[in-house]
């Protein structure tokens, strides 16, 4: 070796190679013999941060298994920093009862554990991010991950991950990606363990600690929950028409058209209809982004976009196109939808269609509680949409089960009403009083506007309960914005 100098300009100080012996022994693998070991080399102590993703939607199995397994281990006050939770994972309010678990952040809580939150079960308010604003909370250190879950459809012993491969396919794995970039260590928990390397990886081994093989990680049939083909009923029907003649009227459906509809029966009617118009005016999109269905893949392949940008494989029509078309693509929940990033996927997207449970005067629209004050839900993407998209358009009914949706204040804050430009509902379109050139637009297409007022007064009129019951016990959880700042608090139900 030539002679060293101790430094050199520019570089520092060298460090000479030392030549040392070889010990070939036996190849590395991440593979634990089962959960508890995976839980021993995290190292969980009491008040830790445990998270889960959400890809498996009402089949998960996998935040039940590990829950029960820090229950045994006699684990205290454990925050569960979830993607979503969903009525699959009801045995989590006995953790929560047994002091197992005493902190919940997710960006969506639906079913017995939204029921237990609202009754005041949980110690701590629990804390309602979207799915941006958990991306940035992650990314900023707001939440430390002690320890992700991940289910893994598929693995190898050195932790490279498929969603779109296996017996529990899934698709898209956009939630845990954001995670595992930031969690102090990460588990992939798999059904099917592979040879190395693992097809079609979604997540790469680098990031990922440990490997532990289990019986079933969940039911793919879950990932279906909810509505995920078009309404067909008169009245949704009439809406959808009304929110893509919007679309049309707005002059932002051109080539290159960008789209995001949620899974319900009313947006995806609403899809089918833009369709129409875009077959018709020989107009091609550039892609429809969110949370991905069949009916998205349907438009893809009849040539009305040219991609998918998917963060969450909605059914198995879904999960199968990604694993097959080059043009579905996956996207974590960061690039979907932070506001921290310097352009996320929502602020290109030209059109997006919302739902609500309820919308106010101000068209803050409400997507947490229903009427009452129960937990039903969260913002999701619902607010990063809203804020990003170039026109967020709001379909819903006047009433439901008897009560009013379009009302003088919404129950919970979940999206501010400036980033909403119109509502539509069975009785016309109210758009927001800030977007004039975009009324005009709307009345001069012969689209029937009406104040919000009005539809407030025709919803009361409507309504078996022209006001909805409100929530006034105790902090039970808080509803953020994007940007971590606060915009209503959710009360306890059953104390007035």
């Amino acid at each position: 070796m030539t002679d060293l100098p101790p430094d050199l300009p520019g570089y520092g100080a060298l460090r000479p190679y030392r030549p040392a012996g070889v010990t070939r022994g036996p190849r590395m693998t991440k593979l634990l013999a089962d959960l508890d070991a995976a839980i021993s080399a995290c190292d969980l102590r009491d008040g830790a941060t445990v998270s889960f993703h959400h890809h498996l939607r009402n089949g998960d199995a996998v935040l039940n298994m590990v829950m029960a397994a820090l229950a045994r281990r006699g684990l205290k006050d454990l925050h569960v920093a979830a993607s979503s939770l969903f009525p699959v994972h009801a045995p989590l309010v006995e953790h929560i009862r047994n002091g197992t678990v005493s902190r919940i952040s997710a960006a969506f809580i639906s079913g017995p554990v939204g029921e237990a939150i609202s009754t005041g079960v949980l110690p701590l308010p629990a804390v309602l991010m979207t799915h941006g604003g958990r991306a940035r909370a992650l990314d900023a250190g707001d939440i430390v991950i002690d320890a992700a879950f991940v289910a893994a459809p598929v693995a190898d012993e050195m932790g490279n991950v498929s969603g779109s491969m296996g017996a529990t396919a899934c698709g898209t794995l956009g939630y845990p990606m954001t995670d595992v970039a930031v969690a102090r260590r990460t588990v992939a928990i798999t059904d099917t363990l592979v040879p190395y390397p693992a097809p079609a990886i979604d997540i790469p081994q680098g990031q990922v600690d440990h490997v532990v093989q289990v019986p079933r990680i969940g039911d793919p049939s879950g990932i279906a929950s909810g509505t995920t083909r078009p309404a067909e009923d008169p009245v949704s029907l009439a809406i959808a028409d009304s929110a893509a003649r919007t679309i049309a009227a707005s002059g932002l459906l051109n080539d290159g058209f960008s789209f995001q509809t949620g899974a319900g029966g009313a947006s995806l009617a609403t899809a089918a209809a833009v369709g129409r118009q875009m077959a018709s005016a020989g107009v091609t999109g550039s892609f429809c982004s969110g949370g991905i269905t069949g009916f998205h893949v349907e438009m893809l392949r009849a040539g009305l976009f040219r991609g998918l940008l998917d963060v969450q494989c909605f059914d198995l029509e879904a999960v199968r196109s990604y694993r097959d078309d080059p043009r579905h693509q996956a996207m974590s929940a960061a690039t979907y939808a932070a506001p921290h990033i310097g352009g996320a996927v929502v602020d290109r997207v030209d059109a997006v269609v919302l739902g609500a449970a309820e919308v106010d005067l101000e068209f803050n629209v409400n997507v947490t509680t229903r009427a009452g004050g129960v937990l039903i839900g969260g913002s999701g993407g619902h607010a990063d949409t809203a804020a990003g998209a170039q026109l967020s358009i709001v379909t819903t009914r006047l009433t439901a089960a008897g009560f009013a949706k379009i009302v003088p204040q919404v129950g919970t804050l979940t999206t501010p009403g400036p980033t909403i430009d119109v509502v539509v509902t069975e009785a016309g379109l109210a758009v927001n009083p800030a977007r004039t050139e975009l009324a005009e637009r709307l009345h001069s297409a012969g689209l029937r506007l009406r104040p919000i007022e009005d539809l407030a007064r025709e919803a009361a009129t409507a309504a078996r309960q022209p006001v909805p019951p409100r929530a006034g016990g105790r902090v039970v959880a808080i509803s953020e914005y994007r940007d971590g700042s606060v915009t209503d608090l959710v009360r306890q139900i059953g104390t007035d």
